[in-house]
């Protein structure tokens, strides 16, 4: 029997993107940590020194397509988890426990994902990655063409 190579589509970008997020989860309920938090505590983590709480919300919901007010409720809860603390009135820092919760599952994420893009050639990733900026731009621009419409739920 001949299996033949799907063409991206959106299914295949989903299964892989589930995949993945399973995985990701899977490390990150060792810890307690949801995947919206971990993805607010590695932007925190990432930034040099703080940063402005509107900024830090603005990331997320550009990367998970998400509400300002979810966004805010995540940064609350990192908060209350000592991960992140107030720096002044309008910033936020990632406290020494939430670079070390970053770093461990950082740690942990890291093998697994050389496990997986073990022996793809370098020309197929950036390939992929070109294709999947692309897309990503495109859905972005759809969106905000539909919430301009006011059809946005």
């Amino acid at each position: 029997m001949t299996t033949t190579t799907p063409l991206v589509d959106p299914r295949v970008i989903g299964l892989a993107h589930y995949a993945g997020r399973a995985l990701l989860q899977h490390v990150l309920d060792r810890h307690g940590m949801t995947f919206q938090q971990s993805v607010t505590l590695r932007l925190a983590a990432i930034a040099d020194g703080p940063v402005g709480r509107e900024q830090l919300v603005a990331g997320v919901t550009e990367a998970l397509r998400t509400e300002a007010g979810e966004v805010h409720g995540v940064l609350d809860e990192l908060i209350a988890a000592r991960l992140l603390a107030p720096d002044g009135e309008a910033e936020v820092r990632i406290t020494d426990a939430g670079r070390a919760l970053y770093a461990t599952t950082s740690g942990e994420t890291a093998p697994l994902t050389a496990r997986i893009y073990d022996g793809i050639p370098a020309e197929d990733l950036a390939v992929t990655g070109r294709v999947l900026t692309l897309i990503t731009e495109r859905y972005g621009t759809e969106l905000a063409a539909l919430t301009r419409q006011g059809l946005s739920p």
